[in-house]
């Protein structure tokens, strides 16, 4: 019987008593991996060969990962800083903690999200506890960086090389590693001899001018053989919500917004009527930057009607909030923390000019916010804005809203809860269900703007408006627990390559 030659060398190398790997094989055989493979199924079709699969985990510490080996890991280093100023007793200043700590940039934010995750701590409203019974020599994290750094992954915590490689400490890579053996009857063909066949794996010029392609035997090909995988890159999941958001938006009538993402306290704040001592402007809930000037462009006639709207209240009955308000304050340069910036900026006639209603108007847009990360908590983040400016308006309208819109991406289970905000009466906050926790998750906030909003911007009727989160939205949509694992230093590289879109 004649066979082709990768088939007659992969009979001869296998064995009938053990398996032997397919690299193996082909090293005995003289043959590249893929051709012993592709020979390998060649012979398993017609029943010499028997060939199994097994999925192997390769575990390889990234360049991140090989620091923290040497040194430390950054949560590591914040609770030593921590217990040596004092967090072990009383709440420390988290500032005065983190320079201690000698940690800069990201390992900064990387700190932060996994000291209380760990249990070594907690912190609030910008300062710091340390737990002084929290054993950070026992961590497990390091304990499976420095295994899989030893080549002893066997050894390491199955959970913790998991959160290593979420956080991009390890790198994972899975490798199918087929093994060969022969068969009763591949045994006995073996024993009755094969002939190598004299066969050709490619149509060759001089093959076509001689003709003698019509004479030789060519080579089968397996078009069923795995191929190498191929990674290559794609829109990212959140930017595909966002713009489907967007195109929902457009066909319910809305137009979009768009401005400066660094803007003045102004237009961030003292539209809203928030008071310039309230807690939420202050540096623990949003950035300030510094410039050597403040904004100058401000509308001065609009300027002194947002200032008479904080000291004295609008109308007959209305009352201010008879605390300080300065220019100065108001004109500081902030990373805005809500897209409502730019409904102000819109409203007031300053970005397109005067609007009459009805205008429906959307932007879906970053912001910052010095929030303490967690699994539904980033410094940055998307923002759903949107306002509806008309007559007679109602929260019944708002909520008909909010229904239609949600609607749209599969989520029919909302539900309202009354809420205060300074701009905006009534309020309230929007709810959905995790659909694998079960948990109720915040998705927004939303109210009808107040008459100390409304008339300093020369806007004569109502306004219904909202801000939602685009990131949880994705998270009742697909299920996400943790938003870290969508974008951040912890993303996952590969639920993000293998999440299937919904539309």
């Amino acid at each position: 019987m004649k066979r082709p030659q990768a088939q007659v060398a992969v009979l001869e190398a296998a064995d009938a008593q053990e398996e032997r790997r397919i690299d193996d094989v082909a090293a005995a055989a003289d043959l590249k991996p893929e051709a012993a493979t592709r020979a390998a199924f060649e012979l398993e079709a017609d029943g010499l060969l028997e060939v199994t699969e097994e999925t192997v985990e390769h575990y390889e510490l990234t360049e991140e990962g090989e620091t923290y080996v040497r040194e430390s890991l950054p949560e590591q280093d914040l609770y030593a800083a921590a217990m040596d100023a004092g967090a072990g007793d009383e709440p420390v200043s988290m500032g005065q903690v983190i320079g201690a700590s000698g940690l800069e940039g990201g390992a900064v934010d990387i700190a932060l999200s996994n000291y209380a995750r760990k249990g070594y701590g907690q912190i609030d409203s910008g300062e710091i506890t340390a737990d002084p019974d929290a054993d950070t020599g026992a961590d497990p994290e390091m304990a499976a960086l420095e295994a899989v750094a030893d080549g002893r992954v066997e050894d390491a915590d199955d959970d913790a090389l998991s959160q290593l490689e979420r956080r991009g400490l390890v790198a994972v890579t899975e490798e199918t590693v087929r093994s060969v053996v022969l068969t009763d009857d591949g045994v006995t063909q073996l024993m009755a001899g094969i002939e190598v066949a004299e066969t050709v794996d490619q149509v060759t010029p001089e093959l076509l001018t001689s003709g003698e392609w019509d004479d030789v035997e060519f080579t089968e090909y397996n078009v069923e053989a795995d191929a190498e995988p191929a990674s290559h890159g794609k829109e990212h999941i959140l930017r595909q919500t966002a713009n489907r958001v967007k195109d929902t938006l457009v066909g319910m009538g809305f137009q979009e917004m768009q401005g400066p993402h660094v803007d003045a306290q102004f237009w961030i704040n003292d539209c809203l009527f928030m008071p310039q001592d309230h807690p939420a402007r202050t540096h623990w809930d949003q950035f300030a930057l510094e410039r050597p000037d403040e904004i100058k462009e401000l509308p001065e006639d609009l300027v002194e009607r947002v200032k008479s709207a904080h000291l004295e209240g609008v109308g007959p009955d209305g009352e201010g909030y008879h605390s300080p308000w300065e220019a100065e304050v108001a004109r500081g340069l902030d990373l805005r923390g809500h897209t409502t910036s730019l409904s102000m900026r819109y409203l007031s006639g300053h970005e397109v000019g005067e609007l009459e209603p009805p205008e429906r108007f959307f932007s879906v847009e970053k912001v910052y916010r010095n929030d303490t990360l967690d699994p539904t908590h980033l410094l940055e983040f998307f923002q759903i804005e949107g306002w509806v400016m008309a007559e007679d308006l109602s929260v019944r309208d708002l909520m008909g809203t909010f229904t239609e819109f949600y609607e749209q991406f599969g989520i029919t289970d909302l539900e309202f809860k009354p809420h205060y905000n300074p701009y905006t009466e009534p309020s309230f906050e929007l709810f959905g269900t995790h659909p694998e926790t079960g948990d109720i998750v915040e998705v927004g906030n939303s109210g009808i703007f107040r008459d100390e909003v409304l008339e300093p911007l020369g806007v004569d009727c109502d306004v219904m408006a909202w801000g939602l989160s685009l990131e949880r939205l994705l998270m009742l949509m697909y299920g996400f627990e943790d938003i870290r694992d969508v974008h951040g230093t912890l993303c996952d590289l590969d639920l993000l390559r293998e999440t299937e879109v919904m539309h």
